[in-house]
């Protein structure tokens, strides 16, 4: 099992212990963030150490596909719970690599090579632009380490009989354009104000409770609780209405092996922002964060009882 400690730019582990916890005790909640690469340094830090040629404006894709937020409201929730029930520890996992260069919250194998994706597909692991042999290296090494971490730190929290969340933030609209070469372009064409309103509005908040195949994988008194909660907090709630819990993600691999003590969750990126604004680096609103933190808080809370 791989230690659950921190790796200077693939993730941070944080431990957030209640009063009374025991400080040697297996966490009690995992709040994962495969996303979690959201400050520009992150993208800017990384792309310094890889040797192939990179688009610029593949920083404008980096900005509007990175989970903004999302490891606020991670934080935020377990911050909730440990003040509420102080014998628990939650463990926030936070991964650092951008997604613009390996997605972490795919299920990739070594021996992967560079895809494209069309629009309305699920966007590549891997993705069509890192054609140097070497990045593909250091990335896989980094991609194969988050997994490794988060991996144990989900065995940790099921052998205890805990919860895992799997955290995620998406754009306002649901924007869809293939992910090849022309990224930044049609992005950039996309956001244009006289087509940016053709995109559909997302939900508030969505539940990713179920596969392609309608075979429910989480936790239904977690996800119902859930629901009701940031229902009655003001938040428009809904199921798989973005897209399901996809085979190609890891979270489905998480959540496979632990169905009845799981939930992924997408809360929209701009409820949690004073404005979303798109190829820009955003810093959210922590008031923001903790109206969205309060109702799934209060979920878990009830279902760790």
């Amino acid at each position: 099992m791989a230690p659950l400690r921190s790796c200077p730019g693939v993730v941070d582990v944080e431990f957030v212990r209640g009063a009374t916890a025991d400080p040697s005790a297996a966490p009690d909640l995992l709040l994962e963030v495969a996303h979690g690469a959201t400050r520009a340094s992150h993208f800017t830090d990384l792309r310094a150490q890889l040797r192939g040629d990179y688009a610029a404006d593949l920083l404008d894709f980096f900005f509007v596909n990175t989970d903004v937020g999302a490891p606020e409201l991670a934080r935020a929730v377990a911050q909730r719970v440990v003040r509420s029930q102080p014998q628990r520890t939650a463990v926030v996992v936070r991964c650092l690599v951008p997604r613009t260069f390996i997605d972490c919250n795919r299920r990739i194998e070594r021996t992967a090579v560079p895809t494209a994706s069309k629009a309305g597909e699920m966007t590549p692991g891997l993705p069509p632009w890192v054609k140097d042999k070497a990045d593909q290296e250091l990335l896989l090494a980094r991609y194969f380490t988050y997994r490794d971490v988060v991996a144990a730190a989900f065995d940790a929290v099921g052998q205890k009989g805990g919860l895992a969340l799997f955290v995620h933030t998406y754009a306002p609209r649901s924007i869809d354009v293939p992910v090849d070469e022309n990224i930044g372009k049609a992005l950039r064409a996309a956001y244009a104000p006289d087509r940016l309103a053709t995109w559909t509005l997302r939900p508030d908040v969505d539940l990713i409770t179920h596969d392609p195949d309608g075979r429910e994988l989480a936790s239904a008194p977690l996800a119902a609780r859930a629901a009701a909660e940031f229902a009655a907090a003001g938040f428009e709630v809904a199921r798989n209405a973005t897209y399901p819990l996809h085979p190609v993600t890891l979270a489905h691999s998480f959540a496979v092996q632990r169905p009845t003590s799981t939930l992924c969750l997408e809360v929209r990126r701009d409820l949690l922002l004073a404005e979303f604004l798109p190829f820009r680096e955003l810093i959210p609103d922590l008031t923001r964060v903790e109206r969205a933190a309060a109702p799934l808080a209060a979920a878990v809370l009830a279902e760790l009882r």
